[in-house]
């Protein structure tokens, strides 16, 4: 059964500004579920968007899958009084409904992982569901508006272990067979399964409260995964890292930056003791490429905008663990990868925003032997296993 990934995105947003394309963790609110949709066991993923921004992005940040496509939505499909259910019609018409599933995705819901979204499929697929969602166990108990217990018994307040609670919608996943979409035109209709999410995933993101609740949750999920293990990979960020994050420019465009050598050897090092050195930086410089060269680094990403969906990518290909990963980063666009690597590092001169969540802050400012002291910190640390 083919089943794709629908990914509703508008552009206006009224309790907070621009929420969808905000950085959550470094990377926009709408990549964290986009990344988790690509690594599923989806065939492909559309984002539906009438932001001219997301389809420019996405075209150029996602090069490396050609599982995600996006496509522009009507304008009457994404104002304030659209349904969701309408721009799902919409989209589904103008693919010519060349699905058997279609798992709509929420970009506010952060804390989807592929498991949830595969759950569903399942459930359509081997237990023969019309349609599946995503929900909470909450074991809070309920009232309605005239004073009555909706979930529990008053006078027989179970104990918590004992309460078999309520299930909640979550609003992050919601998957439909091609069928019974055409028939009900709604997300979810028929013989409707349930997939249980974690707690914290009800949390919506309706404020900035919210938005900096969801964002520790976040957070603490990367490092969570996390366990010591040999260090095999050193992946570093190259503006504010090899550099002291300054550049000067002429007439003609980009003109120099200063590199320090000892990172150079440090790094040169590294290598022989068989720790890979790979490079992405968001910046697409010919005078990084160059240096790189100049180093003899191979694995050069430039111009890499969701470096957390990017070395997603590359664990993937390349057989790799996160736990034997070092990440040195300097600013929020590296925070996801910081918290989710076996170890990170911070230059002395990092940004506030970062710097609490390294592993080691190095006494070393960028451009004047950050990278060095990273070096030596990995090699000491190796020698241990």
């Amino acid at each position: 059964m083919k089943a794709i990934g629908f990914i509703p995105i508008r552009k206006g947003s009224k309790g907070i500004l621009n929420k969808n394309k905000k950085k959550m963790v470094g990377r926009p609110l709408f990549c964290w579920v986009l990344k988790e949709a690509i690594f599923s066991k989806l065939d492909e993923v559309y984002v539906f968007t009438d932001d001219t921004s997301v389809v420019s992005f996405i075209e150029k940040e996602y090069h490396w899958t050609d599982k995600v496509h996006v496509i522009l939505r009507g304008s009457k499909n994404a104002d304030d009084s659209a349904s969701t259910e309408s721009a799902m019609i919409e989209f589904s018409k103008l693919i010519d409904y060349k699905f058997d599933i279609l798992c709509l995705l929420q970009a506010t819901s952060p804390l989807t992982v592929s498991k949830d979204i595969n759950n569903c499929i399942d459930k359509i697929e081997n237990e023969l569901y019309d349609a599946a969602l995503t929900v909470v166990n909450s074991h809070r108990f309920i009232w309605n508006s005239h004073g009555e217990p909706i979930n529990y018994n008053l006078f027989k307040r179970p104990r918590r272990q004992d309460f078999e609670g309520l299930l909640i919608e979550n609003g992050a996943v919601y998957c439909t067979t091609k069928k019974a979409f055409i028939e009900s035109n709604n997300r979810i209709s028929g013989n409707i399964g349930t997939v249980e999410m974690s707690e914290e995933s009800l949390t919506e993101i309706d404020s900035l409260k919210d938005w900096v609740i969801v964002e520790q949750l976040l957070i603490q999920r990367l490092k969570e995964k996390r366990a010591p293990k040999p260090i095999t990979h050193f992946v570093l960020d190259v503006d504010g890292v090899f550099t002291k994050g300054t550049i000067s420019y002429t007439a003609e465009g980009e003109h120099t930056k200063t590199f320090d050598m000892r990172d150079g050897m440090g790094l040169e090092i590294l290598r022989q003791e068989s720790v890979k050195v790979m490079v992405m930086t968001s910046e697409n410089s010919p005078l990084v490429a160059a240096r790189m060269k100049k180093l003899n680094i191979e694995d050069v990403f430039l111009g890499v905008k969701d470096k957390y969906a990017f070395l997603a990518d590359l664990r993937e290909k390349r057989n790799l663990n996160l736990e034997e990963i070092a990440y040195i980063g300097d600013d929020v666009n590296d925070l996801a990868n910081l918290c989710s690597v076996g170890w990170s590092f911070v230059p002395g001169n990092g940004t506030e925003h970062v710097k609490p969540f390294a592993d080691v802050l190095l006494k070393s400012n960028s451009g004047e032997g950050a990278i060095r002291e990273a070096c030596e910190w990995i090699s000491n640390y190796n020698k241990r296993f």
